[in-house]
């Protein structure tokens, strides 16, 4: 039998690099499009080469434990994972019992866009609240915060918010606090989903402790790749007297990556300095210089209000449809004609003016 040619081969074929998307597109469909920071790229550069403990022993997730507390407190531990569902994922299980629940607003990501994996991984069951703007407060919480000694009903254990919510607003500090302090006063653990915590900070120009554990939340998914990172976000514990075996729960789930150093780099580059507000301010900029664009067009409404890098719109079926094919976006309830346009850190002037005078264009035909 013929040996096989080894990678060192001379002869073996070389891999065809290249770029295999036009760089000139550009859309408004999500946040995630986007690409990565120069300056992330940077500390992944500076991260490579050498070898380094697997499974989060190595210098850099040492280092992101300083950096972290230095945003969140002296008591928060912070456990990187691969993705923004396996860190609610694995959030929620560290908080509540095989027999918990969580509740959480009808709109919530870990209801409608997590393809059930609270329920079907994390064995959780979710309690969802209706609401008019993706907020909950203390009294549609007590909607369904009852039934602990009812063993035929699943025990509410966890209140689930979002900053910013999936409807793109925010939570005021003191609308956190008051949740917070009405779950715990009902034996309640309290957990954020911080997917763009860092929108929600610059808008509402305070430090993301002020609106987490400050005000007693318990744990935090912690969001890094909507906000200019490769890849990667993180669980970040506040209360370690709230949660227990957080290492095996996050091995259970699948969220450990062996090569963690390259996770705790970009957040190290992201959280370090100011370049997790400078991006969540200019993304929050460009929705703003969306938002007051597309007023100007006659026939299209303004849905909620835009407090962070989100703009929701209702225009007519087929303008959308049109204008899809010059710039991507998400239908948010099609049947209703609305729409979802995100702004990111690398969204442009140009960008929102261009696709503003697209939409003019097709609303005139």
């Amino acid at each position: 039998m013929k040996d096989l040619p080894i990678l060192t081969d001379p002869k073996a074929p070389k891999t065809d690099a290249k770029r295999r998307h036009d760089p000139e597109v550009r859309g408004f469909a999500s946040d995630n499009y986007a690409g990565v920071h120069p300056e992330i790229l940077a500390a992944l550069a500076l991260a490579n080469g050498g070898h380094q403990s697997a499974y989060g022993a190595d210098e850099y997730t040492d280092h992101l434990q300083r950096v972290v507390r230095g945003h969140f407190g002296p008591r928060a531990e912070a456990y990187p994972v691969f993705n923004g569902t396996g860190a609610n994922v694995v959030a929620l299980q560290a908080l509540t019992d095989r027999w918990g629940a969580v509740i959480c607003a009808d709109t919530a990501h870990i209801h409608v866009d997590e393809c059930g994996a609270p329920e079907r991984v994390g064995g959780l069951k979710l309690l969802t609240v209706p609401t008019e703007d993706g907020k909950l407060t203390p009294e549609l919480i007590d909607r369904e915060a009852f039934g602990w000694d009812d063993e035929h009903r699943a025990m509410p254990q966890v209140v689930s918010l979002a900053q910013n919510t999936e409807l793109g607003t925010l939570y005021t500090v003191e609308e956190i606090r008051a949740i917070v302090d009405h779950a715990h006063e009902r034996g309640m653990k309290v957990h954020l989903d911080g997917a763009r915590i860092a929108n929600a900070a610059a808008a509402l120009d305070v430090p993301m402790r002020t609106f987490t554990n400050a005000a007693g939340v318990d744990i935090l998914s912690l969001g890094g790749t909507k906000n200019g990172m490769m890849f990667g976000e993180a669980v970040v514990v506040l209360n370690p007297d709230a949660v227990g075996a957080m290492k095996h729960l996050r091995k259970l789930s699948m969220q450990l990556t062996s090569k963690m150093r390259f996770v705790s780099a970009q957040f190290d580059a992201l959280l370090s300095g100011d370049l997790w507000l400078r991006n969540a301010r200019h993304a929050n900029a460009m929705a703003q210089r969306l938002a007051e664009g597309v007023k100007t067009v006659d026939g299209v409404e303004i849905l909620h209000p835009v407090e962070a890098n989100a703009v929701f719109a209702r225009l007519p079926h087929d303008v959308s449809e049109r204008l899809q094919k010059r710039y991507r976006f998400y239908f948010w309830d099609e049947a209703a004609g609305d729409v979802r346009w995100m702004c990111s850190f690398d969204t442009t002037e140009q960008d929102v003016d261009g696709f503003v005078a697209a939409l003019r264009e097709e609303m005139a035909r």
